[in-house]
């Protein structure tokens, strides 16, 4: 079996990335970098919408991240990753592996307000604070999730945390993790893992994030 994936460093294609380091399974990765080579022809023709991640396995390839974490705890099961059908588990994690996208959505609101409009005046205060507590209601569910365990699920460490965990990596730089302490102890135990280190940005690596934190834009004087 051939695996090969396409990627951007801090982009939702790090949660497919630091699966694979933790499942250690064989891959080829292609980093690309994000702007322009995404919608390039040669891309397009693997990722018709021009977006990472983009997996391909053998002949066929798979663009939707959450997908790919489902297949690939299906392809790998030895580790542990998954929660297969039947195990008690099985709907939190599919449940948690999905929420990661609804974080991710205002995190990538709040990204193309920050950093992809250039010009102040293509900015929406307004936008950047309704985001923001989006966002802030998200962290709220995952820190009530997370009464009383380490990890997501009862069981222990799955491809939920990873899922939740590199939307949270993306997040943290719109919302600060301090309001939430039992995410923010989520978080450490989550950074602290090899496979992590492993799929985070290296050095030399572009970041999409320049800065740690981006705070809501005040609203013009009136």
């Amino acid at each position: 079996m051939n695996l090969k994936l396409h990627h951007c460093p801090e982009t939702r294609s790090m949660r497919v990335l630091w699966l694979i380091e933790e499942l250690r399974c064989p891959v080829e990765v292609i980093t690309h970098a994000f702007g322009p080579d995404l919608h390039s022809k040669d891309y397009r023709a693997i990722h018709p919408a021009g977006r990472v991640p983009a997996l391909e396995i053998d002949d066929t390839v798979i663009f939707e991240s959450g997908a790919m974490l489902e297949l690939l705890c299906e392809m790998f099961p030895e580790p542990g990753m998954g929660r297969a059908p039947g195990d008690p588990e099985r709907a939190l994690w599919l449940q948690w592996i999905h929420f990661a996208e609804t974080i991710s959505q205002h995190s990538a609101a709040l990204t193309q307000q920050h950093i992809a409009l250039r010009e102040d005046w293509m900015r929406s205060p307004i936008i950047t604070k309704i985001e923001a507590k989006r966002l802030a209601r998200c962290f709220a569910t995952l820190d009530t999730a997370l009464e009383g365990r380490d990890y997501l699920l009862a069981k222990g460490f799955s491809a939920a945390d990873i899922a939740c965990g590199q939307a949270v990596a993306m997040s943290r730089h719109f919302v600060k993790l301090a309001d939430f302490p039992r995410l923010e102890a989520w978080w450490e135990r989550l950074r602290t893992r090899d496979a992590y280190h492993r799929a985070a940005p290296q050095p030399g690596e572009t970041r999409l994030y320049e800065r740690p934190f981006y705070a809501p834009l005040p609203e013009p004087a009136r």
